[in-house]
């Protein structure tokens, strides 16, 4: 407890949830779920989600997702941004969402999303693993991808945002998501 009788929380005790927009109820939502293993989705997450304001949505980003934060509050718009580990392995954070993606089958007709796999291509056959596996896990339970999914290889891209902001852009003016 401090001075104020409240109680302290080290930082690693707090989940983290990054809202970028000030609220408003009239803007629609749209929520970046990331999977990382050394914080290079997490940095793509932050590097996209003002693009998302400026096409006029609240933006929040969880890097410790859970299927709750999904399914539990209106979902206007998604994006999962996600890397690899070992054979094409999902990142330890993700793990949890997709175990309970895969036991729960939530149905998720009404959800339209976008896809950015972050991978390595020396790995031939595990490149972008996690994020191709995601993508089909999302679609059987109904989700709709909009558009097709980035993938970004490490071996030709060293900064993961070089690619993921002009995808962004393209994506969000080609499945004309601009509400603003």
């Amino acid at each position: 407890m401090d001075e104020q009788g409240g109680v302290r929380r080290k930082a690693s005790d707090v989940r983290i949830m990054m809202n970028f927009s000030v609220k408003n109820h009239d803007m629609p939502k749209l929520k970046i779920f990331v999977g990382t293993v050394y914080g290079g989705s997490l940095d793509v997450a932050e590097q996209v989600a003002p693009l998302f304001e400026q096409a006029g949505y609240e933006v929040a980003i969880f890097d410790q997702p859970t299927l709750n934060d999904l399914i539990e509050s209106p979902t206007d718009l998604a994006l999962f941004c996600t890397s690899s580990t070992g054979s094409g392995d999902f990142p330890g954070n993700l793990v949890a969402f997709v175990r309970d993606l895969q036991a729960k089958s939530p149905g998720l007709a009404g959800l339209r999303y976008g896809l950015i796999a972050l991978g390595d291509s020396s790995y031939v056959d595990s490149y972008c693993g996690a994020g191709r596996h995601l993508d089909e896990l999302l679609q059987e339970q109904g989700a709709q991808r909009l558009g097709e999914r980035l993938e970004i290889d490490a071996m030709e891209t060293f900064m993961a945002d070089d690619e993921a902001l002009p995808w962004v852009d393209e994506w969000i003016e080609s499945q004309q998501l601009k509400v603003a």
